[in-house]
């Protein structure tokens, strides 16, 4: 696992735009995607939440992050998973934090 966080993290976390404001501010395309990747393939915990662990956490290595408060809205996520699963036509059951 070690050695995949060193991976991810020897890519830079800067924007490649030529003169773009938000070149200092953001990732170019591949180092948006890291945190992506993070969370696919590293050892985290359930309920975390990966991205840019640098200032501000616009850009940087990934790393566990915090969530705003609208992120943590339990009937937001449970109506994105029916939405999900009526878009996509795969169900899954979903387990309640009190069965869990």
């Amino acid at each position: 696992m070690r050695s995949l966080r060193l991976e991810l993290a020897s890519f830079s976390p800067c924007a490649t735009s030529r003169g773009a404001p938000t070149a200092s501010l953001a990732q170019d395309e591949r180092g948006g995607a890291l945190p992506t990747l993070y969370a696919a393939v590293a050892d985290v915990p359930g309920n975390s939440f990966a991205g840019p662990g640098g200032f501000l956490e616009q850009r940087g290595a990934p790393k566990l992050v915090g969530r705003s408060q609208a992120a943590k809205d339990p009937d937001v996520a449970r109506r994105l998973w029916e939405v999900s699963e009526q878009l996509t036509g795969v169900s899954f059951p979903l387990r309640t934090a009190a069965a869990a």
